[in-house]
């Protein structure tokens, strides 16, 4: 009887109809937007679509989906538009935790905490989907817009994300990961791929963040060890937004004015990206440099190849007053700021032996970018400049990485 009068409920605020995958459920904005998508969600059977025609949708509650392989789909990411904004109750806008679903052609804005958040699913769709914070760059803001973490097959195509106050597009602790056609503005990271395996970064625009690009792996995290990451063919420029980051998150330490950044992961390749007018660094490598108790967690990036890439102007006002990183490069250069930066840090017994060829860092022709690292050897013994500068140094053959194939059924 409950589920009947469910039903009954649907039939009034919305309009069903069967295809050849399932039924149809188109849903219109109404007085109630919540009840009448949330039921619809429910009742949704394997291959059914949720439609949720033009318009504008006043949401106070969180939406779920927990049916596997349905469709969630508006009629574009600027007019099917989900609005959060006198959210009173839930985490997030939207919460998935079922496989093989895809959500397109809608937007969802001023979420009272994460946009969109996936867990735990195998198989994620986001095409053409937009989520933004409109009242612009503010710590009050949701951390993140699209969140999948520990998922499988995760596709991002064609998406939006604006004003979150650490991620924009966030793919964390998932495995066989491709994003790309993607713009994401005005957040602290612009696309960020944390503790993860496999991923193509692609075709994108990052630009007015505080850092465009971060490939990032972090301690304390059940997938640690975050390995053969693409990102090739983006834009990653201008992004010079002050960071707005609440206090006591790692992306808080983000310098203004940064294109990529390399922490602690192994095997990326990056090539073929348009980085520049980045006010404090456009390409960044760096140690994982806090302390931890994890006995696991390997701290030092590994096996990073930069080629073919195109750089503009960076490091002519750094951001002085977020982190270490810009302070430090900038008192050990006196202000003459590279392209691409590599801390050197390597574990003790590498500073004496030396580092295995295989994990060293990579450099192919970048036109007229410039190099610094540090010698950590040089570093710890006295009357010895450490600083070296040599391009030719690093130069070597690139070993292009194998590109990201998500499972058939994306």
């Amino acid at each position: 009887m409950r589920y009947l009068k469910q039903f009954n409920f649907i039939l009034l605020s919305s309009i069903v109809s069967i295809n050849c995958y399932g039924a149809i459920t188109s849903i219109s904005p109404s007085d109630d937007p919540y009840s009448a998508i949330q039921e619809a969600l429910i009742l949704a059977q394997p291959g059914d679509i949720i439609h949720l025609t033009e318009g504008r949708y006043e949401l106070e509650d969180s939406l779920s989906i927990d049916v596997q392989d349905i469709i969630l789909e508006g009629e574009g990411l600027y007019k099917t538009v989900l609005s959060f904004k006198n959210q009173k109750s839930g985490a997030q806008g939207l919460s998935v935790t079922s496989d093989g679903v895809i959500l397109r052609d809608f937007a969802i804005e001023d979420a009272k905490g994460d946009a969109i958040k996936v867990k735990g699913v195998n198989g994620i769709s986001f095409i053409r989907v937009r989520t933004e914070w409109t009242g612009g760059p503010s710590s009050d803001n949701g951390a993140y817009g699209l969140y999948p973490v520990e998922s499988k097959n995760v596709l991002i195509d064609s998406c939006v994300a604006i004003g979150a106050s650490d991620a924009g597009i966030y793919v964390g602790q998932s495995e066989n990961i491709i994003v790309k056609n993607s713009r994401a503005e005005f957040n602290v990271a612009g696309i960020e791929i944390e503790n993860s395996y496999y991923a193509d970064v692609f075709d994108n625009y990052a630009a007015n963040n505080t850092g465009g690009i971060l490939i990032f792996d972090l301690p304390d995290i059940p997938q640690q060890g975050g390995h053969h990451i693409r990102v090739f063919k983006n834009k990653s420029i201008n992004n010079n937004t002050d960071n707005f980051a609440p206090e006591g998150n790692i992306v808080g330490e983000v310098p203004r004015g940064t294109g990529i950044i390399v922490q602690a992961n192994s095997h990326v390749e990056i090539f073929d990206n348009d980085i520049g007018d980045n006010e404090t660094i456009n390409i960044a490598v760096v140690t994982y440099g806090y302390e931890t108790e994890d006995k696991n967690y390997y701290p030092h990036p590994r096996a990073i190849q930069i080629h073919g890439n195109r750089f503009g102007k960076s490091g002519y006002n750094p951001d002085l007053e977020t982190g270490d990183l810009a302070k430090f490069l900038f008192e050990i250069t006196n202000g003459d700021m590279p392209d691409i930066f590599w801390d050197g840090i390597v574990p003790t017994h590498q500073i004496i032996f030396g580092q295995p060829d295989e994990d060293k860092i990579v450099l192919g022709d970048n036109g007229e970018a410039t190099f610094l690292t540090i010698n950590g050897l040089k570093y710890i013994l006295p009357f010895f400049d450490p600083i070296e500068t040599s391009y030719d140094k690093f130069r070597g053959d690139i070993e292009p990485l194998s590109p990201v194939n998500l499972s058939d059924t994306l």
